[in-house]
């Protein structure tokens, strides 16, 4: 290799201010360490697994692994369409809802066009800003003592932040990682308060898990907003996080444009095939979403009784205030086979994110706490 020879001195601007993504632990190899008894809490990863369906219908398509898969995804979208009363047009296919929420801001914001995103929110918003070189407004969140959304999108000041110059706004709902929500009144009145101009982005990543009172989905209001984008993943509930599967809903011109930078092949053929299979298993579905709610809701209170905060969710995780320094412990868990995701990334130096993997990972993981 020569010698004095560094790329990074010739990065464009835009990848000059990124930093790469940290995916946490090497779990290949700790999963060689620790086998079985190893708790991977950090991921938000669905424990019980996808649907039989979904396995089947990957496995009937491996044959034909050497071919290209259909480009247009035309099956998943009509799938899609019918699950939602919306055209294929409407309908943006992407390896997992990580790379149309990049695409999106590639497409619409730049260095004249700032993105709107609330502090305490996914990590990919002010990468995706900051990628398309434009601006990343991370707009502060509702106070720690908020009574139904601690540290969750304060939606009123987000309205405020916007411009006839903002191109893009991301809100999560649920949000990862507070687990915090709003209700669908909530998000009507930001969406009459903000120019017809601005994208609202509205990542809908964990709303499978949802039932909280007021909240059901943004999907309602896309026809009466042409400015409103919905995106979803089959990597939480459904449990295809290894296949890398999304899609997003929108009015059809905003998918027309985004099909000008997606890349063709985007979405795999076993990925598109476990997919539609997926969406057809609504008893696997009530199955995650039933099993997610009583061991999140028993997590909890384990957690709450050793004098932590848990923090409220409507997710597959829960963020916990554990009142000491938050990289101490994941250190102290992970020299015993469990992991979960330390927020001081987020400057919250005494959380942790714990995903609500099965019972006996959550068991493995109250014994280990010291």
């Amino acid at each position: 290799m020569s010698a004095g020879f560094d790329a990074a001195a010739l990065a464009n601007r835009a990848t000059s201010a990124l930093r790469a993504y940290d995916p946490g632990h090497d779990l290949p190899t700790l999963r060689a360490r620790f086998g079985d008894v190893l708790s991977e809490l950090g991921s938000n990863e669905n424990p019980l697994g996808p649907s039989k369906l979904a396995l089947r219908a990957a496995t009937r398509v491996l044959d034909d692994v050497f071919r290209y898969p259909d480009p247009l995804g035309a099956s998943l979208k009509r799938r899609l369409s019918d699950e939602w009363g919306v055209p294929a047009s409407a309908i943006t296919l992407g390896n997992g809802s990580h790379e149309l929420l990049m695409l999106l801001a590639q497409c619409f914001a730049d260095a004249e066009h700032p993105v709107v995103f609330s502090r305490f929110s996914f990590a990919v918003y002010p990468i995706a800003a900051a990628a398309a070189g434009a601006p990343g407004i991370a707009v502060p969140a509702l106070p720690l003592d908020h009574p139904e959304a601690p540290l969750g999108h304060d939606l009123d000041a987000m309205a405020k932040a916007v411009t006839p110059q903002t191109r893009l706004v991301y809100l999560a709902n649920p949000n990862n990682p507070t687990g915090t929500w709003f209700t669908d009144a909530a998000l009507e009145r930001f969406l009459s308060e903000v120019p017809s101009s601005t994208l609202v982005v509205v990542d809908e990543a964990y709303n499978e898990y949802v039932d909280a009172p007021g909240l059901s989905t943004a999907m309602h209001l896309l026809g009466r907003y042409p400015n409103l984008i919905v995106t979803r993943t089959f990597s939480k509930a459904h449990a295809l996080a290894g296949l890398r599967v999304g899609y997003m809903l929108s009015h059809p011109s905003v998918a027309m444009v985004c099909e000008r930078l997606r890349e063709s092949f985007n979405v795999n053929g076993v990925a598109l095939a476990a997919a539609e299979a997926a969406l057809g298993d609504h008893e696997h579905r009530a199955r995650v979403r039933e099993t997610n709610k009583r061991d999140r809701e028993w997590l909890a209170g384990e957690l709450t009784a050793r004098g932590m905060r848990v923090f409220p969710s409507q997710t597959n995780f829960v963020l916990v205030d554990v009142g000491r320094d938050a990289a101490e412990l994941e250190s102290h868990l992970y020299a015993s086979g469990v992991i979960v995701r330390p927020m001081v990334g987020y400057g919250l130096l005494t959380t942790i994110r714990i995903s609500v993997g099965s019972r006996a990972e959550l068991q493995r993981l109250l014994e280990r706490l010291p």
